[in-house]
């Protein structure tokens, strides 16, 4: 490691990470010792000589004074015109640069007139945005002045024009990078919310535009520098990017007791500096329209929106006269307005609500519950309301409970946002469901506390979250009946995906889950029904599929027929449709038959052939060698002949080749191997893969049974590392043992395989223990065993 990289880390003090005040503190001694070594370095290049009209000069983090430990060093060589010769500016740059890479530091260099500074200022909108922070390094200090105040001036005059190009580029930006508030790998200076959206905040103020929010928006930009900070000192690198990896290792270092609660400082860091740059270029806005020639008085223009507030300017402000003090609703009325309208609530009016309005009688009076039920009904609009609210701490005070998943990270792979936010997009996705239920305002209500459970410790989640939910109903005036409704759906709320996609859904076991879930009720049902879509489909595109929703729809629809007759399901499995004739002639001559049938995204392959020992398996590894991933299946048997229903999802599109499963069928029940090659070289392509997966890790493998899921069969959950062939290795285990696999229900998260199997001795009975152990020590001595 270079002196200069060492003494910078020396100089980030790991020690005192954690203390109050040390992140200022380091940063100073950090820009002070690259000022001073860079002075040095002119000294040196210069041979102490006086050189008028030029300088050096400093942007980005040692301009602003917030460089981390091994921040990249940006540098302009300014000059006057003919103050230096070509060659001898050349000379110099080379004795300024070279020694700074030659310690191993990063640098980003340039060399530029005054006038070359203004061009290219006017040219390039994020050169404009960095050189507003040029500042003096060593040499002729009135050059360095010269440029800072050309910038600055063409800026200010530039303003109104290259505002809507400073707001394509944010919104590009942020297009690109993602929102840093639910990102789990975030990138801490581009995405939003991000440092460089506090450099933009600057550049606004520097435009005379808006003034930038101060104090809170301060100390969240801090917070997001120190773990910066951390990120360069636990990976010896200069990276703003916070890997998995780097996250314990940086919590540690600042003194967190986990990662998660060093995410869940860093999202709500990011969204006050994002919520912060909305509403200043929202004013920077209007201060534009403001500079725009008119003809007249200048007078505000206030439409009404009802309750004494007005749209001003695109946002939500109180009126004239308008006192909080008396009115405890009054906060509840604006947001119900603002959301409605889709407009923010303006930060100066937020203040005021939360500093003057009386706080909410409890439990609520009626008035106020309706309120809040309009209020989440408002769709879209609600998001953005919300968030205000939230960050002025009125939510909190409707909801303490609202305070332990606030910005909570999910380390889930089909989960989009954290905790909080995804709360909030549960309910407007739900706001679009409501004519499907007959209580809207439960569904609303349960939509808001489904996951209020996710709290640090919770095991699960949706058993924790009852009684959470049960208080927060209790302290909003939700009668009894109601109450107990909406917390049994907060209980229940992964029971349909959960049945749907582990589950066998003609099983009446699995029907009878569906029905207890629901207390027996329809209504009930329908309202489970809609949080599950609402639920699922905010987490994100994982875990809301063409697919998914299919077999929600299924199992909704079987559940729906068993409650409306008011009798229990049928007491055995669904028999198969008679095979027809033309199907059963081919097989007689020894061809299996394969039908394949478009469902919107997935494909049913239905696989007709003389009943045998690995069928199934043969099946499975046939679709993953052509690439298609295996949702579930269902094998039945009539009369001696196999009738297997197979759904598969392709992601790099098209359908399976009816044509080559036949041919490999064919063979393979002749015992020729060959049609299963090509799985085979897929599994030497991940082979270095999957050995780095499983080595070190003995029995990650979880193989389970499933007490009191089917009277008619036994059923196995298998949870292991996804590879290609998994499905057919275990059909291939499961033949071995002489067991007959009634249906299976694949899942696939985040390279983890989550596989249910409904198995059976051939004759179609339960296995007794014996046989129940060793098909689970089999299974899971397959999955490891690659």
């Amino acid at each position: 490691m270079t002196d200069v990289t060492t003494r910078r880390l020396d100089l980030a003090g790991t020690r005192s990470f954690s203390a109050p005040g040390a992140g200022p503190a380091r940063r100073a001694a950090l820009s002070q010792f690259g000022m001073q070594w860079l002075t040095e370095l002119w000294d040196t290049a210069t041979t102490g000589r006086r050189l008028p009209g030029v300088a050096l000069a400093a942007v980005g983090s040692l301009a602003r004074r917030d460089a981390g430990p091994l921040s990249d060093f940006d540098l302009v060589l300014v000059h006057q015109s003919r103050a230096l010769g070509a060659a001898d500016l050349t000379v110099l740059a080379d004795r300024l640069w070279y020694p700074i890479w030659d310690q191993g530091a990063k640098l980003d260099h340039s060399v530029r007139t005054v006038n070359q500074c203004r061009t290219v200022a006017g040219a390039d909108l994020s050169a404009a945005v960095g050189l507003l922070d040029l500042t003096y390094v060593a040499g002729d200090e009135d050059v360095v002045n010269a440029a800072k105040s050309t910038v600055a001036h063409d800026w200010r005059a530039n303003a109104r024009t290259r505002l809507p190009q400073l707001q394509e580029q944010i919104a590009q930006r942020h297009s690109r990078q993602g929102d840093l508030a639910h990102l789990l790998e975030p990138d801490l200076k581009e995405a939003r919310g991000g440092l460089r959206d506090m450099t933009v905040l600057r550049a606004l103020a520097a435009a005379w535009l808006a003034d930038r929010p101060h104090g809170a928006v301060d100390a969240a930009y801090e917070k997001l520098l120190d773990v910066r900070d951390a990120v360069h000192v636990v990976t010896g690198r200069g990276r703003d990017r916070l890997s998995r990896e780097d996250q314990d290792a940086a919590a540690a270092l600042l003194g967190y007791p986990d990662a998660d609660e060093l995410l869940t400082d860093v999202s709500t860091s990011a969204r006050l500096i994002a919520y912060s740059l909305d509403g200043t270029l929202r004013r920077a806005a209007q201060a534009q329209r403001a500079r725009t020639l008119r003809v007249g008085p200048r007078r505000p223009r206030m439409t009404p929106l009802g309750y004494g507030l007005f749209v001003s300017d695109g946002e939500a402000v109180l009126g004239p006269g308008v006192d909080p003090a008396g009115n405890p609703l009054l906060v509840l009325r604006a947001a119900l307005v603002a959301a409605r309208h889709h407009v923010t609530i303006a930060p100066t009016t937020l203040q005021n609500l939360a500093r003057n309005c009386p706080p909410i009688p409890t439990p609520w009076p009626p008035a106020a519950l309706a309120i809040l039920g309009d209020l989440l009904a408002t769709g879209p609009g609600l998001v953005s309301v919300w968030e205000g609210l939230d960050l002025a701490g009125i939510v909190e005070r409707w909801i303490p409970e609202w305070a332990a998943v606030r910005s909570r990270p999910q380390r889930n792979a089909v989960h989009r946002h954290t905790v909080d936010r995804h709360l909030i997009e549960t309910v407007v996705r739900a706001s679009g469901l409501l004519r499907e239920v007959g209580r809207p305002d439960l569904l609303l209500l349960a939509a808001l506390l489904h996951d209020i459970g996710k709290v640090p410790g919770a095991r699960d989640h949706s058993e924790t979250g009852a009684p959470i939910a049960d208080t927060v109903l209790r302290r909003l005036g939700v009668g009894d009946a109601d109450r107990e409704l909406v917390v049994r759906l907060v209980r229940e709320h992964l029971t349909l995906i959960d049945l749907a996609t582990r589950r066998d859904g003609d099983d009446p076991q699995t029907i009878a889950m569906v029905s207890k879930a629901v207390d027996g009720s329809l209504a009930n049902l329908d309202l489970l029904r809609a949080l599950t879509e609402a639920d699922a489909s905010a987490a994100g595109p994982a875990a809301w599929t063409d697919w998914r929703a299919s077999l929600l729809d299924k199992l909704v629809t079987t559940a729906r027929a068993a409650l409306a007759e008011g009798a229990p399901p049928p007491e055995s499995f669904r028999e198969a449709e008679p095979v027809p004739d033309e199907t059963l002639s081919r097989i007689a001559v020894g061809q299996p038959v394969v039908v394949i049938t478009p469902l919107g995204g997935a494909h049913r392959v239905d696989v007709y052939d003389r009943d045998r020992l690995g069928l199934f398996a043969d099946t499975a590894g046939l679709l993953a060698a052509q690439g298609h991933i295996v949702r579930s299946a269902v094998v039945r048997t009539v009369d001696g002949i196999a009738a297997n229903e197979w759904h598969v999802e392709t992601p790099g599109g098209g359908a399976p080749e009816e044509g080559a499963l036949v041919r490999g069928l064919t063979r393979l029940a002749g015992g020729d191997r060959e049609p299963l090659a090509m799985l085979s070289r897929r599994r030497r392509a991940t082979a270095t893969d999957s050995s780095r997966a499983t080595s070190g890790s003995p029995g990650q493998t979880r193989a389970m049974v499933i007490s009191h899921a089917s009277d008619s069969a036994t059923v196995i959950e298998v949870r292991a590392a996804d590879r290609p062939g998994l499905l057919h290795d275990i059909g291939i285990t499961l033949s071995r043992a002489s067991l007959s696999v009634r249906s299976a229900h694949i899942a696939t998260y985040a390279g983890q395989a989550l596989d249910t199997f409904y198995v059976t001795e051939f004759g179609g009975r339960p296995l007794p223990p014996a046989r129940v152990a060793q098909a689970v020590s089999m299974i899971i001595d397959t999955c490891d065993g690659e």
